[in-house]
């Protein structure tokens, strides 16, 4: 049994990929028994993902009974029970600014898609099989449209899938817009696009004044540079193992890799929950 004080945690909120999710990209299958608990003991587990609101909502179907809270595109859409709690939608002459630049980058040779990210649904141009691989995993709902600038729906954000290194190549491409948005590289390959005071920190800010909880009693896991603000909203903000460098020096704890169920054990450990068997 552990000797430490258990803190008084009422919300508990973590990335999906390359923190909650395995190696496969998948949710282990210790996470759902331990959900049962905290939900027993009235702990909110939110996710909260670059993925849209659609790919977390079936994630989480067989679990949810209608109260679940989501996190969904980087925080720029936050929705509890089915109903926005808030979103930040982003101007659609930026939305077309970006959808032209990255068909510019495209034309010089860089191999990048962009993904037009709606409330109902993301929208891309490219359909080849490479690029659809990628936007499937993040965007259960989508379409392939001939001109992505004139999409009708509300944009909260923009997504550039870079085959190369996005740190490198497209993400230096919008360094103009980077002064007045929120340009976030979330993950090798992926850059987000989005309203000036989106991100994942202001929306766990956000869900705290709706639930009327604490950074004292907040937990956040995560794992790249789109985590960073999120791990500020928390007292209790954990870097994976394996994360990227300054996810590792901005938070306050470490936990093991998402290889090795990380946040469910550091989860069982804090709050001193037994082990499954």
């Amino acid at each position: 049994m552990n000797t430490h004080h258990r803190p008084d945690i009422r919300l508990i909120v973590s990335d999906m990929d390359g923190t909650l999710l395995d190696a496969e990209g998948r949710v282990p299958d210790t996470f759902w028994p331990l959900l049962a608990e905290l939900d027993r003991r009235g702990i909110v587990f939110c996710p909260a993902s670059g993925r849209q609101y659609a790919t977390l909502a079936d994630q989480f179907a067989a679990v949810d009974d209608g109260g679940m809270v989501y996190i969904a595109e980087n925080g720029t859409y936050v929705v509890r029970g089915g109903a926005e709690i808030s979103s930040d939608p982003l101007e659609s002459a930026v939305a077309a600014w970006l959808v032209k630049t990255v068909r510019q980058l495209g034309d010089a040779g860089v191999d990048a898609g962009v993904v037009v990210c709606g409330k109902r649904s993301a929208y891309v141009e490219r359909s080849d099989e490479a690029f659809m691989t990628e936007v499937r995993k993040y965007y259960h709902r989508h379409q392939v449209v001939a001109d992505a600038t004139a999409v009708d729906d509300e944009v909260i954000k923009v997504a550039l899938f870079d085959f190369g290194r996005a740190e490198e190549t497209t993400a230096p491409a919008l360094a103009a817009l980077a002064e007045t948005h929120q340009v976030v590289v979330s993950s090798e390959h992926w850059v987000d696009v989005m309203a000036p005071a989106a991100n994942k920190g202001e929306a766990v800010r956000r869900l705290q004044r709706a639930l009327g909880v604490t950074a004292a009693q907040t937990m956040v896991f995560g794992d790249y540079l789109n985590d960073l603000q999120m791990l500020d909203a928390a007292d209790w903000s954990y870097a994976m193992a394996d994360a990227h460098p300054e996810v590792r020096r901005r938070a306050r704890h470490q936990a093991p890799s998402h290889t090795q169920d990380g946040v469910v054990r550091t989860i069982r450990e804090i709050l001193d929950l037994p082990a499954e068997d």
